[in-house]
């Protein structure tokens, strides 16, 4: 790879004016960085543009450590001591400090090289370790979702076949009881085989496909804000940072208001009456979901300042019937994750005390699969 990428840039002008080799680079998961003896950038990719938090107008000629601060393992002085050997290095698993964004941790290439007017240039090549990391969960995500349905399907059938005879033999029997004392015994038991049977399909969750149009997510988000806010004590505050540009995805819009509805109410709920509430939205460019990488993704993430969820029940958070409170049935978030996977999505989140972070993840379109 280094190589290749390296023979690309060997004459810059032809790349950035070459359309096949342009899209090459543009659509590379690893991050492209060229930068100077100074440290100056001179040319980045969109996954580069995407670590920075800026476009490569904006980075161009600036410095790195404008963007990107030194580490402990000395990540600039690495690049330094590259230009200034002509020797190829590389780093693994070096934690970094973005300036706009949190910690990463990285492995990078770096390759020292000569521009046209023979300066000493060194290509980086990125690739973060947490996005690695990230996949790997998620890919158990959606294998543990998948087991979990299968599972549920197969009990809802083994319940529902002897309830629905239960059921069925208490009506004869109500009908041969002449007694109307003894029909008490047999209405408990319908009402018991009613209430078994809508238990397991709450379980289920919405036994429909889903319904896709043009949806703005932003009037699902706020349609959200504003039923939350009429359900929920004073003492929550409801805040929003929306990116604008989103375009309209394809999606069904109740079943998405359902998902994140849920998603919401669990925030309040952890908050117990006091505290803030944030529904944030922002597009990724070339994420993975799963096996397939998407050219843009829409993250969705509500995110609370509550206590968090308890360490032990992380692991279970997705699983049917599983709640951190003696009142919850533990249903909203596995069905909200059954109604995102339905969309080819995705929930993920992380907790700690004071932030607890839910990200749904849509893609919006220009899909890639690996498999």
């Amino acid at each position: 790879m280094t190589r290749a990428i390296s023979n690309i840039f060997g004459e810059i002008p032809e790349v950035l004016h070459a359309m096949e080799h342009k899209k090459l680079i543009d659509n590379l998961t690893v991050a492209i960085f060229l930068v100077d003896e100074s440290m100056n950038l001179l040319f980045i990719n969109p996954a580069a543009e995407e670590i920075l938090g800026t476009g490569v107008r904006h980075a161009r000629h600036r410095p790195l450590n404008e963007f990107i601060e030194n580490s402990e393992e000395g990540f600039i002085k690495h690049i330094q001591q590259c230009i200034k050997l002509s020797h190829p290095i590389t780093v693994r698993e070096v934690s970094v400090k973005r300036v706009v964004g949190s910690d990463m941790t990285i492995n990078c290439a770096m390759t020292p090289m000569q521009s046209e007017d023979e300066k000493n240039v060194c290509l980086l090549e990125i690739t973060q370790v947490d996005r690695l990391l990230r996949i790997t969960r998620e890919e158990h995500l959606l294998l543990e979702g998948q087991a979990t349905r299968n599972m549920l399907r197969g009990l809802a059938h083994e319940i529902k076949n002897p309830l629905g005879g239960l059921r069925g033999a208490a009506q004869l029997l109500a009908g041969e009881l002449h007694d109307e004392s003894l029909h008490e015994y047999t209405d408990v038991i319908i009402r018991e085989a009613d209430r078994l049977r809508k238990l397991v399909d709450r379980m289920l969750g919405p036994n429909i496909a889903p319904v896709k149009k043009a949806v703005n997510i932003h009037d699902v988000l706020e349609h959200i804000r504003h039923l939350s806010i009429a359900e929920t004590p004073t003492g929550i505050n409801f805040q929003t940072d929306y990116d604008p540009s989103i375009p309209q995805l394809n999606a069904d819009h109740d079943l998405l208001v359902q998902a994140i509805l849920n998603v919401v109410r669990n925030a309040v709920f952890a908050l117990d009456g006091n505290g803030r509430v944030t529904l944030k939205t922002r597009v990724l460019r070339n994420f993975t979901i799963g096996e397939t990488c998407n050219r843009l993704v829409v993250q969705i993430s509500v995110i609370d300042n509550g206590l968090g969820i308890a360490p032990e029940l992380q692991p279970q958070v997705f699983f049917p019937m599983i709640s951190g409170s003696q009142d919850g049935t533990g249903l909203g978030l596995s069905i909200s994750q059954n109604l995102i996977h339905a969309h080819s999505g995705l929930i993920e989140f992380d907790s700690a005390p004071g932030h607890t972070e839910f990200r749904i993840l849509l893609p919006l379109n220009g899909t890639h699969n690996f498999n």
